[in-house]
């Protein structure tokens, strides 16, 4: 069975893969406000699912995943 950090994880992870994708198939525009902040949630929660599973490459590069989508929904939010 999965337990709620792990769920959190894979949510974080399916989160970030399919908003990629959108903007892969031109679904989403990167600079659209939704791009960075899906993409900051996705983070959240993969940052959630370290509190059971720590791993410090992951932890890092989700704060910089977390920094760089506050940038992009900033921007986003002040040029709307």
């Amino acid at each position: 069975m999965i337990d709620i950090y792990d769920a959190a994880g894979v949510t974080g992870a399916v989160l970030v893969i399919a908003v990629y994708f959108a903007t892969q198939q031109r679904w989403l525009s990167s600079e659209d406000w939704r791009y960075p902040a899906v993409n900051l949630l996705g983070a959240v929660f993969i940052l959630i699912s370290l509190v059971a599973h720590w791993n410090l490459a992951a932890f890092v590069i989700e704060i910089f995943w977390m920094a760089i989508s506050l940038y992009g929904l900033g921007r986003s939010l002040r040029s709307a």
